[in-house]
């Protein structure tokens, strides 16, 4: 019985998180556009390339069509000259002759951080005030420059990010990390902003003054960490400038991965967070819905009697159906446009999975990137092992 007990509490916990997570995400106003286009400064796009896909294209491309009115430099770097992806930019410039495009062999890294080490040498080409870096599979809507640069009006402001869909879950395992960014992800962002101002960044398109980027050290300070969008908005945060969230979402294109890869991605997520954010990180069990109402569920069987024993499964059933129910709006309100398969399935095993994963991630400190094995150090510093 006490068990019983116990695991019923961990579950009302794991709900009442789960209806303050679900306000908080209501209650912003995403896809919101700013009407006031007058502010376009220059702007310069930063992105480490390597490898493509049959969405690198149209996911690059959409950086050249932006309905802008200030000047864009793009800068595009690449490790390899023989990397496929070189031949998708140089068709790119041929499509779009009048844009401001230069592709950078950078032969050798700085650091850890192959990707970061790429933006370091771009840092020395950029000619305008505001900077831009998204990663290389980020498609994003005609006005997204107009909208992301919007906040650095206020000289307060020193980062701008916004929220990001995965767009094309193709297999189950995908399906499963779709749910965890396109409902509970950037839920959980907003439902962290109730309690204490945004003091890090998500790196999927951040815009920031040029002179932010001096002041924090630039690239070069950020080129042995393993989480650098959030290094960089920490160290801005901690400078005494605000982080803010543009209402506008991108979307990310991935290639079809299987179990294993998501597992390994969502694994290095994972421990990326526990090292930035050790208590946070921690806590975070508490609030998974689906792992404590099947636990709850589970030990109740047998335990409860009469009147007690049908309160107890119609309110686990309720909780249930709500958890399907608030995903389900979640990816709504995100912008999701196709439905998800089996939602209930998915979602109850998606809450178990990242059950897992959470345990994995406090036990080990190795993280699998891009085909290479990295050792996180406590400090988030990265060393290469293979």
């Amino acid at each position: 019985m006490l068990l019983c007990w116990i695991f019923g509490i961990l579950a009302l916990i794991s709900v009442v998180t789960g209806v303050w997570q679900f306000v908080a995400a209501m209650r912003f106003p995403l896809h919101r556009r700013v009407t006031d286009k007058s502010f376009a400064p220059g702007v310069t796009l930063l992105k480490s390339l390597k490898g493509c896909d049959d969405h690198t294209r149209d996911c690059l491309r959409s950086w050249f069509t932006q309905d802008y009115a200030g000047p864009v430099q793009i800068l595009f770097a690449v490790q390899n000259a023989a990397d496929p992806v070189c031949e998708v930019v140089r068709s790119l410039q041929q499509e779009f002759p009048q844009a401001d495009v230069r592709l950078e062999i950078v032969s050798t890294l700085l650091g850890a951080n192959a990707k970061v080490s790429k933006l370091a040498h771009l840092e020395s080409l950029v000619v305008h005030e505001i900077v831009i870096i998204s990663d290389a599979d980020v498609k994003i809507p005609a006005d997204l420059l107009t909208n992301i640069v919007a906040p650095l009006r206020d000289p307060k402001v020193g980062l701008v990010n916004c929220f990001y869909r995965l767009a094309n879950p193709t297999t189950a395992a995908m399906r499963w990390e779709a749910v965890a960014i396109n409902a509970d992800f950037w839920s959980q962002v907003l439902q962290s902003r109730t309690l204490q101002p945004q003091d890090f960044a998500l790196g999927a398109a951040m815009a920031l003054p040029t002179a932010r980027l001096v002041e924090i050290g630039g690239f070069r300070a950020l080129v042995d960490y393993l989480a650098d969008d959030y290094q960089l908005g920490n160290r801005i945060a901690k400078r005494g400038y605000r982080i803010e969230l543009c209402p506008v979402v991108v979307e990310c294109w991935d290639p079809p991965m299987g179990w294993k890869q998501v597992w390994a991605h969502q694994l290095r997520w994972a421990r990326t967070i526990r090292v930035c954010q050790p208590a946070p990180f921690a806590a975070s069990i508490l609030s998974n819905q689906g792992l404590w109402l099947v636990l709850f569920g589970l030990v109740s069987i047998g335990r409860l009697d009469g009147e007690v024993s049908v309160g107890t499964d119609a309110l686990l059933i309720a909780a249930l159906v709500w958890r399907v129910l608030q995903v389900r709006q979640l990816v709504i309100q995100l912008g999701f446009s196709q439905r998800f398969p089996s939602l209930a399935d998915v979602v109850l095993l998606k809450d178990l999975l990242n059950a897992a994963i959470w345990a994995a991630a406090l036990f080990g400190n190795t993280v699998v990137w891009r085909g290479v094995t990295y050792r996180v150090g406590r400090d988030g510093k990265l060393t290469r092992l293979i």
